[in-house]
């Protein structure tokens, strides 16, 4: 454990830190989650719903820092792409 009262604050800081960093990271990962799934289900409008629930919260990571804003962006063009290949995918089986 730290001793000197910089160090000690420093804890406590990434402490905090970490918890938020957590929340966010939870966050990003459930609305992901949320996209692949409508995927498989194979459910055209939640999947849409699902992608544009998903993107505010993970630009909204990076802009607190929890994600790298080139990882967000990389994130959200994966996941647009994924839907867009499902939709294309539907369209053709019709």
């Amino acid at each position: 454990m730290a001793n000197h009262k910089s160090a000690l604050k420093r804890n406590r800081q990434s402490l905090l830190a970490r918890a938020r960093n957590r929340v966010n990271k939870t966050k990003v990962k459930s609305v992901v989650k949320a996209v692949n799934e409508a995927i498989e289900q194979e459910a055209v409008e939640v999947a849409q719903a699902a992608l544009l629930a998903a993107i505010p919260v993970i630009q909204r990571a990076a802009s607190k820092g929890t994600l790298h804003k080139k990882t967000a962006s990389r994130k959200v063009s994966r996941l647009t792409k994924r839907v867009n290949v499902f939709l294309a995918s539907v369209q053709n089986a019709e």
